[in-house]
């Protein structure tokens, strides 16, 4: 006798999964980003903003190799990923590939939909006939390191800072990490 599964998958998004993509994403930047923002800019993320932007995007992307992926308990948006070209400086836009967010309900999370989309985007990367895929994170985040190590994932010896307002009052220190694509 087999036991009861959870109904769980990854796809690619539509443009009407735009307001669960923004839910989620509101959801997890506030988590995710509450040691780092002012209280008060995390309280002004707009999900209907971000709902508006993700359906654009969607519908028209800027290049045919971007994907948002959605990660699905039955039909509920748990989590989702954005792949694509690697914009670095120092990258190969033909050759490397890019996670560049991957993002799980707070309350979803260890759950496997993380990884479950981390793997949709190495599986999509590699259709996309990418060789190497990057991801950047903030160098402080221990657990997103630890998350994409376990899968395979290295640091490459590149970081950067950002500079989240443009004043230089939120500095975002990150490095990234990259894992092969090919057997």
């Amino acid at each position: 006798m087999s036991s009861p599964t959870a109904d769980v998958s990854v796809r690619i998004a539509w443009s009407a999964d735009a307001q669960a993509i923004a839910a989620v994403q509101v959801a997890a930047w506030r988590a995710g980003h509450a040691d780092l923002l002012p209280a008060e800019v995390l309280d002004s993320l707009d999900a209907d903003e971000f709902a508006a932007a993700w359906a654009a995007s969607l519908d028209k992307p800027e290049d045919a190799r971007n994907r948002v992926l959605v990660a699905l308990e039955h039909a509920t948006v748990r989590g989702f990923a954005v792949t694509g070209p690697c914009p670095d400086p120092d990258a190969d836009p033909v050759a490397d590939g890019e996670v560049s967010e991957l993002a799980v309900e707070p309350a979803a999370r260890r759950q496997g939909h993380g990884s479950r989309l981390l793997q949709a985007c190495a599986d999509t990367l590699r259709q996309d006939r990418f060789t190497r895929a990057v991801s950047w994170l903030g160098a402080g985040d221990d657990q997103a390191r630890t998350f994409l190590t376990e899968a395979g994932w290295a640091p490459d010896q590149a970081h950067r800072e950002l500079d989240l307002h443009g004043d230089g009052s939120v500095k975002l220190k990150q490095v990234r990490l990259h894992t092969g694509l090919t057997d």
